[in-house]
């Protein structure tokens, strides 16, 4: 078989066999294909596209082009989650203990944020020792403790997506449904997931910039799922604007705990119940057949109490460290920088999610390279959200760096004029954004 005549099928608009695609990934793997030719066969697929089918197949080499995880010993219906990344989402370390205080075991295999859309293993390595380089084979005995574990992603799960991926941000092959779809469901497959639900975040904060895009995502990768037997639900989900007031690891983190305290945004309530709530219900348990029944037994989890007690068992599980009255020690403490203040009375109509976010990798809260060091006490509190009122004079943003900090006053003049252009104020009241757009299964 040449990797010549298989770009030239693709280039042609041919669907490729499944021996072709073997043949390509296990190329990739074993570095046997140079890069000028992989990259020639993502810009074909780019402009040609590819079917179901070869999605899928291209899905699963990808997933075992490396090691892959076997969680039956912990359960035969593993319910995983993923996000497409956005500004302020802190859905997983709310969403993992309030599934796992259903008796519902959650295995979690999580990464670091690069650019604006932040990371989950980082907002929660900023609370003092929690752990997250957990082995597999530890898996059992962590989800026996409380219900549910979460690791950092080791090299080895899918690799091939990770040299296809490194390419494909160089060479403008990014911006493809087939090639997105599959580098996410190859490593949720390669992750051990029976079950998946994904939040397909659409807006200018996320990759998915309007509904048609993010419905067409969501019906390519539920089209993997069905091929290869692993269920899928799609979640798509407004982010037009920071998800919760909080945006940097340590702020995030705060936010999280007052969503277990009971003090949450509307948009933050809605957006983790129905995740979970689809959680619940993928995970096979008996009394959350019904959505509505699985979103209101979530509700009655977080106001009962039982989410909060499952959120600390969690994070002492993993090395945590908690405080005597249940809050969370960190490993800095955020200090106040500036303030971003109204220049008119009017209506909040547009808090741009991508400039909130930008200003929060300025700050030191995100990574412009994979080497950069995080500054956990870094972030942005947004306290005025679309359709607020505001008089002038009043606090639209609080910008904040950790006390070991190194940004100095002419960066947080950067990022204080990013964070006045994500706003625009206007004298007629705006329609709010609708959180959950659609939900397809």
């Amino acid at each position: 078989m040449d990797i010549h005549d298989i770009i030239l099928d693709k280039r042609y608009g041919k669907s490729l066999t499944k021996e072709q695609i073997a043949f390509f990934i296990d190329g990739v793997t074993d570095k046997t294909i140079p890069d000028y030719q992989i990259s020639a066969l993502l810009m074909a697929i780019v402009l040609n596209g590819m079917d179901p089918a070869e999605m899928t197949e291209l899905t699963l080499r990808m997933a075992h082009s490396g090691e892959t995880c076997d969680l039956s010993a912990i359960s035969d219906q593993i319910v995983d989650k993923h996000s497409t990344g956005g500004v302020g989402d802190k859905c997983t370390p709310i969403i993992l203990p309030l599934v796992a205080s259903f008796g519902v075991p959650v295995v979690k295999l999580s990464g670091r944020g690069l650019g604006f859309t932040g990371g989950t293993i980082d907002k929660l390595e900023s609370v003092k020792g929690f752990r997250t380089e957990i082995p597999i084979s530890d898996f059992p005995e962590y989800v026996n403790r409380c219900g549910a574990v979460l690791s950092a992603q080791t090299p080895e799960l899918a690799p091939a997506d990770k040299e296809l991926y490194s390419l494909r941000d160089v060479t403008g092959t990014v911006d493809s449904i087939p090639l997105i779809a599959s580098s996410i469901m190859s490593k949720k497959i390669a992750g051990g997931a029976n079950a998946i639900v994904l939040d397909v975040t659409c807006g200018d904060g996320a990759f998915m910039k309007d509904i048609d895009s993010a419905a067409a995502l969501s019906h390519a990768m539920i089209d993997i799922g069905r091929i290869a037997g692993r269920p899928v639900t799609c979640v798509i989900s407004s982010m037009r604007e920071p998800l919760g007031h909080a945006v940097g690891n340590i702020l995030e983190m705060r936010e999280v705990e007052e969503f277990f305290n009971g003090t949450m945004s509307d948009d933050l309530r809605t957006v983790c119940l129905t995740l979970a709530a689809s959680m619940l219900r993928m995970s096979g348990h008996k009394e959350a057949q019904d959505f509505p029944v699985a979103y209101a037994l979530c509700e009655d989890n977080v106001r009962s109490g039982k989410a909060r007690d499952a959120f600390l068992s969690f994070i002492r599980s993993q090395g945590g460290a908690v405080r005597a009255d249940g809050t969370l020690e960190y490993r800095d403490r955020p200090v106040l920088r500036a303030e971003i203040f109204a220049d008119a009375d009017g209506y909040v109509h547009e808090v741009l999610a991508s400039d909130i976010g930008k200003a929060s990798v300025r700050l030191g809260a995100g990574r412009k390279r994979k080497t950069d060091n995080i500054d956990f006490g870094a972030g942005i509190m947004v306290h005025k959200k679309i359709g607020d009122f505001v008089i002038r004079g009043d606090c639209l943003c609080s910008l904040y760096t950790g006390e070991n900090g190194l940004a100095d006053q002419s960066t947080v003049n950067d990022a204080s004029t990013l964070v006045r252009s994500a706003y625009r104020i206007a004298s007629d009241a705006p329609a709010k954004p609708v959180e959950i757009i659609d939900i397809l299964n």
